[in-house]
């Protein structure tokens, strides 16, 4: 095998309910003798982390109960996040020789290796943990600009061009998401999720409703107010019921993740499979409403957009390595045109923790180039299992479509349509007012 493994999805019937099995594709012996991999970039999300809050927090007093006990400050890179990281490492390591991109035990250089982290503590330990996965006796070099923790302008969500015909635009963009009620009907739609997370939370027995705190008010508020100012990240005005229950949501799906025994992780709950999605369901939405408006997403993706494009065409470039946030992901997802996916054996259905958007170039028997484009993650079952990857136990490999682009025969794109992508873009971006 000598690129990123596909993930197919097959569906099998069972007491009339369709029920996903999952098998992995390898590339055939024809593809391989066809095709050499030339480059590879990626955009990693950092792996598990400690909540943004802590339990002095609104999200502290919302429960009567104690939340996990964290291996990292706020906000940190956990140590079981460090060894899975290390594990996704490894992987890439068994794939990289596989494939012929770097020989077993490399020494990189500079030309043909960049590892690039945003200046956050959870991005640089990541980056620092899959290197060590990746290359350990390779001396390789985490760049990242500034003294922890700060958001380097490249990974910062943040929009650049603000006026008010860019507002009028955006609002509509993500008023549409709710359809005729706007952002009130995004809230409707996930309502049996909210109640879910507060019943999980018992917040009928928390410190804040024996307190009658009128913070519990903002609960039932569902006209999410949406803030788009110059050089800051799209956010959420306090005091709605999605801006206070995505940090709930946050810390219940790292806590899944940290901890092994479920029942524990919902406090005492019995939650399935599907509980847990819709807990991650809130957190998704939140996600989408501030970063997937089309024209959003082309104004705060638009240094990574550049980035990526600028290491696809370098010559000399083998693998680039850049650790973001799950903003980063969205957005330029969103920016490059990728078809709406919803990703199996996963409760995050967009950008799992530690996923990686995975760009691939070939060269083909024509001698043109061509890209593969994956996400790839840790299943549900690797991230509490801490299962070793390797090529016969690879991660999940979800395949990317571009949306108005065609795949030859062989499921690649041509390079250059690629790029035009990158290009389109960038040129959007130039065109918001």
């Amino acid at each position: 095998m000598k690129t990123l493994a596909k993930v197919l999805v097959a569906f099998t019937l069972l007491g009339g309910m369709a029920l996903p099995s999952f098998a992995q594709k390898q590339r055939s012996q024809d593809f391989k003798d066809k095709y050499k991999l030339k480059e590879a970039v990626v955009l990693s999300r950092h792996n598990i982390r400690s909540p943004l809050s802590d339990s002095k927090s609104t999200l502290g007093r919302m429960t009567p109960h104690q939340w996990n006990k964290w291996t990292a400050g706020k906000s940190e890179l956990t140590l079981r996040g460090g060894v899975l990281e290390t594990q996704m490492g490894q992987y890439f390591r068994k794939w990289a020789v596989d494939a012929g991109l770097f020989p077993e035990n490399y020494n990189p250089t500079a030309d043909d290796l960049n590892v690039i982290a945003n200046s956050m503590q959870r991005c640089i330990a990541t980056a620092q943990y899959f290197t060590s996965g990746f290359m350990p006796v390779g001396n390789v070099r985490v760049n990242h600009r500034y003294t922890p923790s700060k958001m380097d302008p490249l990974f910062n969500p943040q929009l650049t061009k603000v006026s008010p015909e860019f507002v009028e635009v955006a609002m509509q963009q993500i008023n549409a998401m709710g359809g005729k009620k706007g952002i009130v009907g995004i809230n409707e739609k996930i309502k049996p999720e909210y109640e879910l997370a507060m019943e999980v939370m018992d917040i009928k027995d928390s410190p804040m409703a024996k307190a009658n705190d009128p913070e519990l008010k903002n609960l039932e508020n569902y006209n999410t107010e949406i803030l788009l100012e110059k050089y800051q990240e799209p956010r959420m005005k306090s005091g709605s019921a999605l801006k206070e229950l995505n940090s709930a949501s946050d810390a219940f799906i790292l806590q899944y993740y940290e901890q092994p025994d479920s029942v524990k992780a919902a406090f005492g709950h019995k939650l399935t499979r599907k509980d847990w999605e819709k807990l991650a369901h809130i957190k998704d939405t939140y996600q989408d409403v501030l970063f997937t408006a089309p024209i959003v997403a082309t104004n705060v993706a638009y240094p990574l957009v550049q980035y990526m494009h600028d290491e696809l065409i370098s010559p000399d470039r083998k693998f680039t390595f850049l650790v973001g946030h799950d903003s980063n992901l969205s957005s330029v997802a969103t920016a490059l045109g990728i078809e709406e996916y919803e990703l199996p054996n996963a409760i995050e259905k967009k950008t799992p923790i530690g996923s990686k958007i995975v760009i691939e170039k070939f060269v083909g028997p024509d001698g043109k180039e061509y890209a593969d484009v994956n996400l790839v993650y840790q299943s549900v079952e690797q991230l509490k299992n801490m299962d070793l990857l390797d090529l016969d136990n690879p991660p999940m490999i979800y395949p990317l479509t571009f949306k108005g682009m065609q795949k030859n025969a062989d499921g690649l794109y041509e390079m250059a349509d690629v790029l035009a992508r990158f290009e389109q873009a960038m040129a959007a971006y130039q065109a918001i007012p």
